[in-house]
């Protein structure tokens, strides 16, 4: 179960590489809403990762999940609260997740931010089960990955029912 008492915490957080990239370069100590603040990391990866044909970009998102693995596990047991707000990291993998096989217009990137947040933040089922009993880096990195999971369902739905050209 998640310890929801958080301690607060320091900048000089992000002089160490580990935090730096687990705050997503400082994006996680925003007062309100730090993972919507984090996943906006994941807009300029994504912009770099996008032309890579599929099995790259595959291969580099689940590379970038499994170092946030360690990434998160290091960053929760050095604050000692599981799943600290700041920890963002793995929202920017989230959203990667839910970019698999977008077009490339702005439009999409914006519809997958909101779908990936939605989902990431109201956690249906089986992300909140998750969410609330896989501790450690993984089930930090995970409930974000079936949360960007049902948003790239989501997103692949609406780009291919009736050839659908939304944006």
């Amino acid at each position: 179960m998640k310890n929801n008492s958080v301690p607060p915490i320091s900048l000089a957080l992000l002089k160490d590489p580990f935090h730096c990239l687990a705050f997503g370069f400082g994006t996680g100590f925003a007062q309100i809403a730090p993972g919507t603040f984090g996943t906006l990391v994941g807009l300029p990866l994504y912009l770099a990762m996008q032309p890579l044909p599929l099995l790259p970009y595959c291969v580099m998102t689940a590379i970038l999940f499994i170092v946030g693995i360690w990434i998160c596990d290091r960053a929760a047991r050095e604050l000692r609260v599981h799943d600290h707000p700041g920890i963002v990291w793995d929202e920017v993998v989230g959203y990667l997740v839910t970019m698999t096989l977008s077009p490339p217009e702005w439009g999409w990137m914006v519809l997958g931010f909101i779908l990936f947040r939605i989902f990431d933040i109201f956690k249906p089922w089986p992300i909140k089960k998750i969410d609330q009993r896989i501790s450690g880096g993984f089930g930090i990195m995970l409930d974000d990955l079936i949360a960007g999971g049902f948003a790239l369902a989501c997103m692949q739905l609406l780009i291919h029912v009736g050839s659908m050209n939304i944006f």
